[in-house]
């Protein structure tokens, strides 16, 4: 049976209105600010998996429930599908979770995508940001992070990612 120890794999457009009796004369726009900022957040997780209904022999499913400390602070929830091979090191994972918290003083949500792979201990992991899953503060976010488990099982990540230039709030 595919256990919770797979956790080594593991490490996840608002709208507008305004009321009044006269439209404006000019469309109301946000004016940028800057250039787009391409920067790297680092710091620890916690993760939980849950055992998920349907679980097999062959194939395990769980929930994640994650908490990010450091430059991203952000509860994370999301599920994965894993497999384990017969053969000791080798499994691998898919995985989607839904991020809300905030990154560089920017608030809102974002997905991530996992495909990871071991290979009689080797790994072969890739995380990305889901294309136009950010909100709010971070709309237009996009960037692949890296999972490091280190001795003991504390979960860090390296997240390297851009976001669009922050924008001044719109001309009256």
């Amino acid at each position: 049976m595919i256990r919770a120890g797979l956790a080594v794999l593991v490490l996840v457009a608002g709208t507008a209105a305004f009321a009044g009796a006269q439209a404006p004369s000019a469309p109301r726009r946000a004016t940028p600010i800057g250039s787009p900022m391409t920067a790297t957040a680092t710091g620890p997780f916690d993760v939980k998996m849950t055992p998920q209904p349907g679980v097999t022999e062959a194939v395990g499913r769980f929930g994640l429930d994650k908490t990010y400390h450091g430059d991203i602070e952000a509860t994370a929830a999301g599920e994965m599908i894993a497999v384990r091979t017969a053969e000791k090191g080798s499994a691998g994972y898919v995985a989607l979770e839904k991020v809300t918290g905030t990154l560089a003083g920017r608030a809102g949500s974002f997905a991530l995508q996992h495909w990871g792979m071991m290979d009689k201990g080797t790994p072969d992991l890739k995380i990305v940001v889901v294309p136009d899953s950010g909100t709010d503060g971070l709309v237009g976010l996009t960037g692949t992070m890296t999972i490091d488990v280190q001795p003991g099982g504390k979960h860090v990540y390296t997240f390297t990612y851009t976001l669009p230039a922050a924008s001044a709030p719109a001309a009256k």
